[in-house]
């Protein structure tokens, strides 16, 4: 396989996996009901445009596109895994940012078939950070 098409491949699995949590955040919330903590719309706000713009990246044939889904997955990264460590109780209580008015971070209703939203979350922004890192450092071969 050339190298132009292992980016390809790279990308188009990134944006698969962004498509997908995209669609399940969606999901989750609008036909399961279950409404968002703040942690989770700040992960949403960095999670749906990597779908986009990797969709745009794929279509106008722009490789380079990775570097700008990796400048939005790494700090994803940074807020699904704090939103993990308050799920399972390693962020002491006074460093959570949930209102008291608004949906729990930390609540059972943060998991979906007993998996934790924010786990999904993190192991897709992981995935798509590694995906478009490696697409970046082979563009640059």
């Amino acid at each position: 396989m050339k190298a132009q098409e292992e980016i390809e491949v790279k990308l188009l699995v990134a944006w698969i996996v962004a498509l997908t949590a995209t669609l399940g955040a969606l999901f989750i919330g609008e036909v399961l009901g279950k409404a968002p903590c703040s942690l989770c719309w700040q992960q949403r706000i960095f999670m749906f445009p990597i779908a986009i713009i990797l969709a745009l990246g794929l279509w106008w044939n722009d490789r380079a596109i990775g570097r700008y889904a990796l400048a939005l997955a790494l700090p994803g990264v940074g807020i699904a895994a704090w939103h993990l460590g308050l799920y399972w109780d390693l962020v002491p209580k006074p460093a959570i940012p949930c209102s008291a008015t608004g949906p729990s971070c930390s609540g059972e209703d943060q998991a979906v078939l007993g998996v934790p939203i924010a786990f999904l979350s993190l192991a897709a922004f992981i995935m798509i950070a590694v995906l478009s890192a490696l697409s970046v450092r082979e563009n640059r071969k």
